[in-house]
């Protein structure tokens, strides 16, 4: 389909942007890598009258180390995170979540900060980043602020981004040493997933000391299983980890669509979470 009319602009600096988005208030929408923008447009599920083109801003790439942690740039691929050696050090779960984002062509061209910022609960990164505790650096005409991810996602494709703000840049703590793991399950390759899991955790002395689970595709928000971190605390063998699965759908509201009811995504968050804890302890 063809996209409803709009106006243009490629703003060659932050301020330049932040000015744009201004002038335009709830009437605009970013550009960032165009992997989730340009298809709301074309399917006419988005009318803006500016569209903000951020891809020149320069500053906006990249990933660094800032004491104890990384600062990945918003404008920063997919193909580059999951190749870059600080994320792959220091945050692995964030590369491996991000090499199972759509196809090649999508993670050379999207972008983190345009993943998290559409806050598609079916998107893999979301949940990654609560599992995380990313922080979120949003520039606007006030300066620059920062959202912890708990705080981010407000509802279905919203978040707490203003319409004068852009988000610039994320925070991951440093979590090396950490076991990690993301499952998910999908109905075609490369489809989102029906129900995804991130699991982070830290084993000491042969048990599970504390374990942080982010859940893809179970609420109109990316969420944390909260009650199946709290069981797996001490967890340490295989069955009291599927025990604890048991928790993980817990507080969440699934939806009913095409892919699966309510009732089996439930079913797909305790099996998935039983996995991706069982594999980022060493003992699935």
């Amino acid at each position: 389909m063809i996209p409803p009319a709009f106006d243009y602009v490629r703003p060659g600096t932050l301020d330049e942007a932040l000015r744009a988005l201004a002038g335009a208030g709830e009437d605009a929408k970013v550009l960032a890598g165009g992997q989730s923008l340009l298809p709301l447009l074309r399917l006419r599920l988005a009318f803006p009258e500016l569209v903000v083109d951020i891809g020149r801003i320069p500053g906006l790439r990249g990933v660094r180390e800032d004491g104890d942690a990384l600062v990945v740039g918003a404008l920063t691929t997919h193909h580059d995170i999951v190749h870059d050696p600080l994320v792959r050090r220091y945050a692995g779960l964030l590369a491996q979540a991000t090499a199972e984002v759509a196809d090649p062509a999508v993670r050379h061209r999207g972008t983190l900060g345009g993943s998290l910022a559409h806050a598609d609960p079916a998107g893999d990164l979301p949940a990654v980043a609560l599992a995380l505790d990313a922080e979120l650096v949003a520039a606007g005409p006030g300066g620059r602020r920062t959202v912890a991810a708990r705080d981010f996602f407000a509802d279905y494709l919203l978040t707490a981004l203003e319409p004068d703000e852009l988000l610039v840049e994320v925070r991951v703590p440093k979590r090396a040493g950490w076991g990690f793991r993301y499952e998910k399950f999908q109905r075609v390759a490369q489809s989102w997933a029906v129900v995804g899991v991130a699991a982070l955790v830290r084993h000491e002395r042969g048990r599970v000391a504390e374990a942080r689970i982010g859940l893809t595709n179970m609420g109109a928000t990316p969420l944390r299983a909260t009650a199946a971190e709290e069981a797996l605390a001490g967890a340490a063998d295989a069955a009291a980890v599927a025990r604890a699965a048991q928790a993980a759908a817990e507080g969440t509201r699934p939806s009913r669509d095409a892919s699966a009811s309510p009732e089996y995504r439930a079913h797909l968050a305790r099996v998935l979470t039983r996995r991706a804890v069982l594999a980022a302890t060493g003992t699935g």
